[in-house]
């Protein structure tokens, strides 16, 4: 039997209320809500931070950005820091007889050693080393000798990163293998591309996020006109949550927003035909630390042993509605734990007032999921018992990971100019 492939498709700052099958009544995302009805939709999805580069970190290595020295704020042009190179990548643990490629934005580390992400085990990389609001800004292709390099036509990386992943697909369809598209779209800069607008009631940002589904539905087709339908499972998510615009839908607050669930819970739908069930809705806790385990289960790869991972395997939560292996999801803000979630409670510890980070230890916020996704009222007097047993969670993993952020040293600035990415 086949070994299936696995496009994992990611958006940038897209928010829960964006799409349709999500609740979104402004944007019309009509590909991702049947990808929904064939597949699985997870309602209570994380993002393992609420800004880019510690997120994305978390996305590959299955493991909290703090123990790789990624949890503060994200990587800037003139920053010299990255992904450790002895991280273990989802490329690097599917393995060589997994075909890989990065396409889109990577965020992860711009000069040697952290440079390029075949570095971190992708066969290819074709994108930008990080977000498009940054500068120098340019598009590298590592299937050219050397890298290439050119300018980017903001209007048409969308375009450009689908028809280079359909591409990658199609040269590697006789053997199995794993994609991340990366994108960089519905971050700002808004450019819509002028070949697929659709008169978005969404303005600018629905048009960058309908054009995105277009895409996602061009994608699934080539797949079936390729044979790949079934062998291929496809997930659609976000990095965090939106930003200035887009929607985080009945969640409190949005991207780097603090311990709030709307800078965290993103869109999570997967759709494998004949593999997964369609139309299945599920609540269990889950986050992208999950996908690196996760894959691998599908894959029929052993699970990581020589290291502590912080996500865990979903893959029964996709195929047959289980429950969440996940007895706790613990969210960050930058290098300070500040919240706790389980299935029905989140103790939230820190938020931010004006311009300040405000530790909220003599004030408890105890929040029942189940009736206030919102996050609107503590119910700590209520519960008490809950209350304290969160309280507990909370200190215990402070206790576990905040002591790591000690383990690396601060960004710092390269010396030249020509340490930019080249």
């Amino acid at each position: 039997m086949r070994q299936p492939n696995f496009i994992i498709i990611l958006a940038d700052d897209l928010g829960y209320g964006d799409l349709g099958c999500d609740g979104g009544k402004v944007i019309r995302t009509p590909n991702l809500d049947r990808m929904a009805e064939e597949g699985v939709r997870l309602t209570d999805f994380y993002a393992s931070a609420n800004v880019c580069t510690p997120s994305r970190a978390g996305l590959l290595t299955g493991q909290y950005a703090i123990r790789n020295g990624l949890a503060h704020e994200v990587i800037q042009p003139a920053d010299t820091t990255g992904l450790p190179v002895e991280a273990l990548t989802i490329p690097k643990a599917l393995g060589e007889d997994y075909a890989s490629a990065l396409i889109g934005k990577w965020h992860l580390g711009h000069v040697a050693p952290h440079w390029p992400p075949t570095e971190y085990g992708f066969d290819h990389f074709y994108g930008l080393p990080y977000s498009h609001d940054m500068k120098p800004l340019a598009l590298y292709d590592t299937g050219q000798t050397p890298m290439s390099e050119e300018k980017a036509d903001f209007t048409k990386l969308t375009q450009q990163f689908f028809e280079r992943t359909a591409t990658f697909v199609e040269e590697n369809r006789d053997k199995p293998f794993f994609v991340l598209l990366a994108l960089t779209a519905p971050h700002i800069p808004l450019k819509p591309n002028p070949d697929d607008l659709t008169g978005s009631a969404g303005g600018d940002y629905g048009e960058v996020v309908e054009e995105i589904d277009l895409n996602v539905g061009r994608l699934l087709a080539r797949l079936k006109e390729l044979g790949l339908d079934e062998d291929t499972m496809v997930a659609f998510t976000s990095d965090n949550g939106p930003w200035f615009e887009g929607s985080s839908g009945p969640f409190r607050d949005r991207k780097g927003g603090s311990a709030w669930d709307g800078g965290f819970r993103v869109p999570f739908i997967a759709r494998q035909p004949g593999t997964l069930p369609a139309g299945q809705v599920n609540s269990a806790i889950t986050s992208n630390l999950d996908l690196l385990p996760t894959l691998l289960a599908m894959a029929g790869k052993p699970q990581v042993s020589d290291r502590e991972l912080d996500g865990r395997d979903i893959s029964a939560v996709l195929k047959d509605g289980a429950e969440s292996p996940n007895d706790e999801i613990v969210v960050f803000d930058n290098a300070k734990v500040a919240a706790v979630r389980t299935s029905r409670w989140k103790y939230v510890a820190r938020s931010y007032y004006r311009t300040y980070d405000v530790p909220l230890d003599r004030y408890p916020l105890l929040f029942d999921m189940d009736i206030d996704p919102g996050e609107n009222y503590s119910v700590a007097r209520n519960f008490p018992d809950a209350a304290a047993d969160m309280r507990a969670r909370l200190e215990k993993a402070r206790a576990k990971y905040e002591p790591m952020a000690a383990a690396f040293p601060p960004h710092v600035a390269p010396a030249s100019a020509a340490d930019h990415p080249d």
